[in-house]
């Protein structure tokens, strides 16, 4: 075996616990967020860059954890794997390091989650800390736990044989290895830490109010999908929708997190985080209700509630900090 073997905890409570509006963020941020929480680390101090998210004309900007912030808070250094030989051999040598290993998938082979499993190819990502080869089983972190796999999903993920003839997985699979180099920062030094990042982000934060250019693409958008119909309704909602309501019920949940640790912000800053969170998801439910019933609805309310919000989250947060943090 190949791993410390140790017990992995299951759904990191900082993010992925309690009742949040929205379950997942993307497989970038739900995998980050189970890998610290599986280290014992704190994933709510790497949120600062949630305040940079724009619209990039057909989607809103993906949330993703800047790999100099992870080194800054953590001590984590990480950088793509050069596949040369087997996967499962170059896997092998980084775990026995007590490396992990970042590698995307055919999320058609992945026992969790349940509903999805064996039912549809998509693109994912797994943290392979913990490899068996010799009884063909492999322990990773993937969507909100920890989580094996064995007989022929093991050998779907390394690319052992033709498990899908229709569907051709890359020859050379995108693999980064993540190695804990330096102690991570705690306690008084973390939010420190959390808070000089924080000067960047905001610095790069979006100048225009990125609803507003949402609100002028709409239009086209839902035309496509009434077009496109009910297959085309949900990729499209995990790219817009969700990119835009979880990230700022990520970045809700790293103000309430700096107020817990003596940075005095107001409140209404949190709560209107937590107004966009919602009335992206009431948008999302609106859609869906629309193209499955072939009625359009351009839910201006929607936009109205969501243009105002944004003003009391970001443009205000940096008119707390006056664009730089102390």
């Amino acid at each position: 075996m190949y791993g410390d073997g140790r017990l992995r905890p299951r759904g990191g409570p900082a993010l992925h616990g309690g009742n949040p509006v929205w379950a997942h963020a993307n497989r970038h941020i739900d995998l980050w967020v189970e890998l610290l929480h599986g280290w014992e680390l704190e994933p709510v101090a790497a949120l600062p860059f949630a305040v940079t998210q724009d619209f990039e004309g057909d989607q809103f900007t993906l949330a993703s954890f800047p790999p100099g912030d992870l080194e800054r808070l953590y001590g984590i250094h990480t950088h793509e794997l050069s596949t040369y030989d087997k996967l499962e051999t170059h896997v092998a040598a980084q775990t026995c390091r007590g490396n992990v290993v970042l590698l995307e998938v055919d999320g058609f082979y992945l026992p969790q989650p349940p509903n999805a499993y064996r039912r549809q190819h998509t693109r994912s990502a797994i943290g392979i800390d913990v490899l068996v080869p010799e009884a063909n089983a492999v322990g990773f972190y993937h969507g909100d736990g920890y989580h094996t796999a064995s007989g022929d999903d093991y050998a779907a993920i390394f690319r052992q044989a033709s498990i899908a003839p229709e569907w051709e997985a890359p020859a050379f699979p995108h693999a980064e290895v993540v190695r804990r180099r330096f102690p991570a920062q705690a306690g008084e030094a973390l939010v420190a830490a959390s808070l000089e990042l924080l000067r960047h982000p905001l610095a790069c934060r979006p100048r225009q109010n990125p609803i507003t250019a949402f609100r002028s693409a709409f239009p086209g958008h839902l035309e496509q999908l009434m077009a496109r119909g009910e297959p085309n309704f949900q990729v499209y909602a995990a790219s817009v929708l969700r990119q835009l309501g979880a990230n700022f019920e990520l970045l809700g949940r790293y103000l309430r997190w700096l107020s817990e640790h003596g940075q005095p912000l107001p409140d209404a800053i949190c709560e209107a985080c937590y107004t966009m969170a919602s009335e992206a998801m009431v948008m999302q439910f609106r859609l869906m209700r629309a193209v499955i019933s072939h009625k359009p609805d351009p839910c201006q309310d929607c936009l109205d509630q969501l243009e105002l919000s944004y003003e009391g989250t970001v443009p205000a947060l940096a008119a707390y900090f006056g664009e730089t943090v102390t």
